[in-house]
């Protein structure tokens, strides 16, 4: 028997509502939004990462360079120190962090490295890690002592003026170069060289060596043979010749004089001698004192060629002497014109005269003061 359920019949029916539907597209909308938000953050992650490593973080710009340099036997943490302490960079700590990424720990090179603007944490990284260090042009001149020399050297390469002048004032080391403490001067030729930073005092001196044999070639060996001097005695000479005269073009007669006297025996009687036996390089006006100053390089005293140069002389000057001038001149003074040059005089007779000018000239100037 069927049962029925007695509803009234002006009762309306329950709406329909379309839960699936609505439900889909809320969780699709709030499925987007995550998408959204997970890209936004992945966005700003990856440029955040890629600025770390490829965006510029040096603070220097314009057409200016700087240059970082790592001393020998730096570890990654004196390395970073450095880098920190430079105030080449804009953000330590990213560079830390991609040094860290890319081992930096493991390929710490000595060196002079170019820092130019716009360089990113990867390329200094990538530089530091290649060893690819900047050379530099070492330059010296107007050198008087190897003291001189060593302190101009030491500004310019990692090797110290202490550990560069020790070397040269050791004979064992000079003379495997065949000079000695004197002599050691003359090895070094001025001139511009190109040398890496991180220079040891060794291999400074080993270049020079080489610099030496290739400048004395055989054609100079032969002129100096020619002239019966060694070498060492040509820097020697050409070194007194420099300080007698600035004027390129007087040279080879100047060493023309010195050698009429050094092969006939004379005294060679050079002022620069005294002025170098004295100390005082300031010395303008040599009087009869200093020729009693007692020294190897006073050459009033003792004959021949000093032990070493008294400057070390400037090619030019050395090939004043390898070139000199064959004449009959022993004497010269300078002109009292104050043109720099000198007058040249066979007898000594002449050289007096010469003399007598030039101390009239400067009589009167001192009378017009």
């Amino acid at each position: 028997m069927e049962r029925r359920t007695n509803v009234p019949a002006n009762q309306p029916k329950e709406p329909v509502v379309p839960v699936k539907k609505n439900s889909k597209r809320k969780w699709l909308l709030i499925a987007g939004a995550v998408l959204l938000v997970l890209l936004t953050i992945g966005f700003i992650s990856g440029y955040s990462v890629w600025k770390t490593i490829y965006a510029n973080n040096v603070t220097i710009s314009g057409d200016s360079v700087s240059y970082l340099f790592v001393k020998t036997g730096s570890d990654y943490n004196a390395l970073l120190e450095n880098i920190s302490r430079s105030g080449l960079l804009k953000n330590s700590k990213t560079f830390k962090w991609v040094a860290g990424k890319k081992n930096l720990e493991a390929h710490v090179n000595p060196g002079r490295y170019e820092i130019k603007p716009g360089m990113s944490n990867n390329q200094i990284i990538d530089l530091l890690r290649s060893g690819k260090q900047k050379p530099l042009n070492v330059t010296f001149n107007n050198i008087r002592t190897t003291s001189q020399l060593a302190s101009v050297i030491g500004r310019q390469i990692e090797a110290d003026s202490l550990s560069l002048i020790r070397l040269l004032k050791n004979q064992d080391f000079t003379k495997k170069y065949g000079f000695n403490s004197e002599t050691i001067r003359c090895m070094f030729i001025p001139n511009t060289y190109q040398f890496f930073w991180n220079t040891s005092a060794e291999d400074f001196y080993d270049r020079m060596n080489r610099e030496y044999k290739t400048f004395w070639n055989e054609t100079r060996r032969k002129k100096a043979e020619k002239q019966r001097l060694t070498p060492s005695d040509v820097s020697i000479l050409a070194s007194i010749v420099e300080k007698e005269t600035n004027k390129n073009d007087e040279k080879p007669r100047v060493a023309g004089v010195y050698l009429n006297r050094l092969h006939d025996n004379w005294l060679l009687q050079a002022d620069p001698t005294l002025v170098y036996a004295s100390g005082d390089f300031g010395l303008r006006r040599v009087l009869n004192v200093h020729k009693e100053i007692e020294s190897p390089y006073n050459t009033y005293k003792n004959p021949g060629l000093p032990p070493g140069p008294i400057c070390i002389p400037c090619i030019n000057s050395i090939e004043s002497v390898l070139n000199a001038e064959n004449h009959d001149y022993y004497f010269f003074v300078a002109r009292p014109d104050d043109s720099g040059y000198h007058n040249f005089s066979k007898s000594l007779r002449q050289h007096n005269e010469f003399v007598n000018q030039y101390r009239r000239k400067q009589n009167q100037r001192s009378q017009n003061r």
